[in-house]
């Protein structure tokens, strides 16, 4: 039998501003509130550093970041409110793009028996792209919300939906996931 989990991933509030799609987080957002319905786990994953970045240093990509960026205490580190967790539900911190890089997540997920990901976040080309290949390496069943997810290159976002998920993950929209939820 099939145990899904919905990953909602660096949907933080640095993030989601630099998205220039206002109409973005409804639809994560719907996903979150059909996945909750229905009784699939709702499985969030951030960035996130100590003070002074100690690990970072050694990365191209995240020793650039600003001081105090995606710690403690920033403010744009906060999950987004309008897709935000319940206190019961896993927040996982990542230190690398992928959602398994630096984090628990693949022991969260195994011990609450999960072998199917739905994946939802920002950027389809970061953390979206890098999950779903660490995913699949992993064994992980793998489905792809394809408008749950957003990049600042659109052409991107469609390559990647369009040609690349597909080989290794089901694509579809938010509006028909939640449909085959019922």
């Amino acid at each position: 039998m099939t145990h899904s989990a919905l990953l909602v991933m660096d949907l933080q509030k640095a993030i989601v501003d630099r998205i220039p799609d206002p109409d973005y987080t409804p639809r994560p957002d719907r996903a979150v509130a059909a996945a909750r319905r229905a009784g699939v786990p709702v499985v969030y994953v951030v960035i996130g550093f100590r003070p002074g970045h100690p690990e970072t240093r050694s990365s191209p990509q995240f020793s650039a970041l600003p001081d105090g960026a995606f710690t403690d205490g920033d403010p744009g580190a906060v999950i987004h409110p309008d897709v935000a967790p319940r206190p019961d539900e896993s927040i996982v911190t990542k230190k690398r793009v992928s959602a398994f890089a630096g984090s628990d997540l693949d022991l969260v997920l195994r011990g609450g028996a999960i072998d199917h990901l739905v994946l939802t976040g920002l950027a389809t080309s970061g953390v979206v792209l890098s999950t779903l290949r660490q995913a699949a390496d992993l064994d992980y069943r793998l489905t792809v919300l394809a408008d749950g997810c957003g990049d600042a290159d659109p052409e991107v976002h469609r390559v990647l939906t369009d040609k690349v998920f597909p080989r290794q993950a089901d694509v579809t929209t938010v509006d028909a996931w939640i449909a085959g939820l019922a």
